[in-house]
C-alpha cells in the first residue's frame, strides 16, 4: 500500500512539474473522450425526445400502419390501411376504449394553404376529436375537434403555431378562414407548441375533421390511414393485438404463409424499435469516434519514452537507494494511467458541455444525455490507454542498468 500511495505521489508530482508537457500528452486523450461523449450526448437526448413522443400513447396503445412486403413491392401492389378496415376493427374488435384514424392529406409539409395573399406548405391531417388525448396535442387558443365536427363534415381546421407566423393571422386567429384544396376553412384552434424533432416541423400541421379530409380525396381514391387505439386493460393488450392481426389477414386476403402488409405495434415495440435504432448509430459513431483515444494513446506512449530518457539518472539513484525493477515499473505505469484518466475526465466534462450547447443552439436536438454506460466506458478506455500505452515506456524504465543509469548524460 506504501508503494502504490508513493507512486501516485511521485507520478502527481512529476505531471506538476512538467505541467504543459503534461496538458500536451493529455491533449489526444481529452480530444478523443470529448469527441465520444458530444456524439453519445446528442444522439442519446434526441432518442430520448422522439421516445417520448410514442410514449404518449399510452402502456395500452396500439398503433396500426400498413407495411409493404418484398412480395407486395415486387408485384407492383399499393398496400394500405383502409376506412374499411377501420369499421372492422370499430364493429368486430372488443376490449378497445378509444381508436383514432389520421388521414395524410398531405405529408412533410408538401400542402399549400393560403391566407390572403400569403401562401405556406403544411402537413395536413384528417382526424377526430380523441387524437387530442391520444398524442396529448391541446389547443392553447380556441378549441379542438368534436365528434359533430366528423360527422358533419365540417369545413374547420386547428393549426400549429408556425402557421400563425408564415401566413401573417392575427395573433387570435380563431374565426379567420384560410384555404386548402380549393375549399375554404374556418379557424376553431391553435395547438401548444411541439417544437422540431429530427428537421421536422412539428408546429406547422393542420388537423381537420377525419370525415371532412376522407370527402376531400372522393369516393373514387381509398385513402391509406393509421390507426391509433388504447385498450381498456392493459393485460388484454397482446390478445387483442392478436385479434386484429387475426382479422385484418381476413380483410386483406391474405393466404397462410404470407406476410403481414400491415403492422399492429403496442407503444413499448415502437418505443423499443426507436431505441434499437439510435442505440447503434450510438455505437457505430462512438466506434468510429474512439479510434482517436489509439492517437491519444500513441502520444502518452511518446512522451512518457522522453520522460523515461529525462529521467535517468533519477531512475538511476533510485535503484542504487534500493528501489526494485516492480516499484520503478509500477511508478511510470500509474503516470500514465493518471494522465490518461485526467485527460478522460476533462474530455467527459467538455463533451457533455459541448453536447448541452449544440442541444440548446439546434432545434433538432431537444436535450442532451449522457448514459452511465458512455461515462463507464469513456474512463475504461482511457485507462486502458494508458495502462497498454505506459507499459512499454514503464518497462523500459524497470530494465535501465542502475550503474549505466548513473553514469547517463
Amino acid at each position: 500500500m506504501y508503494n502504490l500511495l508513493e507512486s501516485l505521489r511521485s507520478a502527481f508530482q512529476s505531471i506538476r512539474a512538467h505541467a504543459l508537457r503534461s496538458f500536451l500528452t493529455t491533449l489526444g486523450i481529452i480530444i478523443a473522450v470529448m469527441s465520444v461523449i458530444t456524439v453519445v450526448s446528442l444522439i442519446q437526448g434526441f432518442s430520448q425526445s422522439v421516445t417520448s413522443i410514442f410514449s404518449k400513447m399510452g402502456a395500452n396503445g396500439l398503433l396500426i400502419t400498413s407495411e409493404e412486403t418484398t412480395e407486395d413491392y415486387l408485384a407492383g401492389k399499393v398496400v394500405k390501411i383502409t376506412p374499411d378496415d377501420l369499421q372492422a376493427i370499430q364493429h368486430q374488435i372488443t376490449g378497445i376504449s378509444k381508436i383514432t384514424p389520421v388521414l395524410i392529406l398531405a405529408g412533410n409539409g408538401s400542402g399549400a394553404v393560403q391566407y390572403g395573399d400569403q401562401t405556406a406548405y403544411s402537413s395536413i391531417y384528417g382526424t377526430t376529436s380523441s387524437h387530442a388525448s391520444n398524442s396529448s396535442f391541446y389547443p392553447v387558443m380556441g378549441r379542438y375537434l368534436t365528434p359533430s365536427d366528423d360527422f358533419s363534415h365540417r369545413r374547420v381546421a386547428v393549426i400549429g403555431q408556425t402557421l400563425l407566423k408564415d401566413l401573417d393571422l392575427p395573433k387570435d386567429p380563431i374565426g379567420q378562414y384560410i384555404g386548402m384544396f380549393g375549399q375554404w376553412f374556418k379557424i376553431i384552434g391553435v395547438l401548444k407548441k411541439l417544437g422540431t424533432i429530427a428537421g421536422q416541423d412539428q408546429d406547422d400541421r393542420i388537423y381537420m375533421p377525419y370525415g371532412t379530409a376522407h370527402s376531400l380525396l372522393g369516393a373514387s381514391k381509398v385513402p391509406d390511414i393509421q390507426i391509433d387505439l388504447e385498450v381498456n386493460d392493459l393485460k388484454d393488450i397482446d390478445s387483442v393485438a392478436g385479434r386484429i392481426t387475426e382479422l385484418l389477414r381476413r380483410q386483406h386476403n391474405l393466404k397462410p404463409g404470407q406476410d403481414n402488409d400491415f403492422q399492429v405495434q403496442t407503444s413499448a415495440q415502437v418505443t423499443g424499435t426507436i431505441n434499437k435504432i439510435f442505440n447503434m448509430i450510438t455505437l457505430v459513431l462512438g466506434g468510429i469516434v474512439s479510434i482517436s483515444l489509439l492517437v491519444g494513446g500513441i502520444g502518452i506512449m511518446n512522451i512518457m519514452l522522453v520522460s523515461v530518457t529525462e529521467r535517468t539518472r533519477e531512475i538511476g539513484i533510485c535503484k542504487s537507494l534500493g528501489a526494485r525493477r516492480s516499484d520503478i515499473l509500477l511508478q511510470f505505469l500509474i503516470e500514465a494511467v493518471t494522465l490518461s484518466l485526467i485527460g478522460g475526465i476533462i474530455g467527459l466534462l467538455l463533451g457533455y458541455g459541448i453536447g448541452m450547447l449544440v442541444a440548446h443552439l439546434v432545434p433538432q436536438f431537444l436535450g442532451a444525455h449522457v448514459p452511465w454506460w458512455a461515462v463507464v466506458l469513456s474512463f475504461g478506455f482511457a485507462c486502458g490507454i494508458g495502462v497498454v500505452f505506459g507499459i512499454a515506456p514503464a518497462a523500459k524504465a524497470a530494465s535501465l542498468n542502475p550503474i549505466d543509469a548513473l553514469r547517463y548524460e
